[in-house]
């Protein structure tokens, strides 16, 4: 007993410190990390003020977790490879039995390593983050999770979608810059275009100069014309420009300033349309006879 208690009392006094000093190194470069990551958050904000500047502070809150996680795995590896030699174990058969076990896992896990390198690119160019709305193949939602291995988009209907990274070959971002929307009205082949689109020009510059929605519009509404001509009568279009994610209000609200200009003087829409029944000869021989 006595011998093993002098064998361990020796150990601990010729390695303990130096995996101590390791342990502390680690756990310091681990805090420095953090200090470092969290501070990129603060000075992207500062750059400026209103949406641009959020969306760079969520770009670089997602980029800074992902060098967190990276740089946290590194030091904990290395600490647990400088450790190893403390303990009697040679680090280079170790790390070369690493090398050919990644190179296997690598041949066998293809879809991973896409994955992952898709992810890569989609933080680093800045495709889109956490909290944009995003289409990717038939999927619309709003981004809530991304990794380097996958996103989770939670669509209109509240379902969670997750996509691994790979599969994503191409995205339409939705919240960048602004959103566009086209408003379509039918009106009958009685109405004249000109008082229709006169019309929708005065109920397009009530909605500009309306205080409650012109910070929400960046260009428009305007009447762009006759869109199209049919036997029922003329579709006119209408262009709407709105910040991201408000184009849909903005057409209702619209639609229905529309509505009310349009009965307010008296012009016909809706492609409504005109049916007359007229009897024929015989129908009125009946009707005449049953009258007599």
């Amino acid at each position: 007993m006595t011998p093993n208690v002098f064998k361990w009392t020796d150990f601990a006094a010729a390695r303990g410190l130096r995996i101590t000093v390791i342990v502390l190194i680690a756990v310091v470069l681990n805090r420095l990390l953090r200090t470092l990551t969290r501070r990129l958050i603060p000075a992207a904000g500062a750059e400026g003020l209103g949406r641009i500047a959020r969306m760079r502070e969520q770009h670089v809150k997602t980029l800074s977790g992902l060098l967190y996680s990276a740089g946290t795995a590194i030091i904990i590896l290395g600490a647990i490879l400088t450790a190893l030699p403390e303990f009697g174990f040679t680090v280079t058969p170790i790390a070369a039995v690493a090398g050919l076990a990644s190179l296997a896992v690598g041949f066998g896990a293809q879809h991973l390593v896409r994955d992952l390198i898709n992810g890569f690119f989609i933080i680093i160019e800045d495709q889109f983050v956490v909290g944009e709305t995003v289409r990717i193949g038939a999927v619309i939602g709003r981004v809530e999770h991304l990794t380097l291995r996958r996103t989770v988009v939670r669509d209109a209907l509240g379902a969670v979608v997750s996509i691994p990274n790979g599969e994503i070959a191409q995205v339409a971002n939705l919240s960048r810059d602004w959103g566009q929307v086209f408003v379509d009205i039918a009106i009958p082949v009685e109405t004249s275009s000109d008082s229709a689109l006169a019309a929708l020009e005065r109920a397009c510059a009530e909605l500009r100069t309306d205080a409650s929605w012109s910070p929400v519009l960046v260009d428009g509404p305007r009447a762009l014309g006759v869109e199209s001509l049919g036997a029922a009568g003329a579709t006119l279009r209408l262009q709407l420009r709105t910040i991201p994610g408000r184009q849909e209000d903005a057409a209702r609200e619209l639609r229905r300033r529309i509505q009310n200009r349009f009965e307010q003087e008296h012009i016909r829409w809706g492609g409504m349309q005109r049916v007359e029944v007229v009897a024929s000869e015989s129908l009125q021989t009946y009707a005449a006879r049953s009258n007599s």
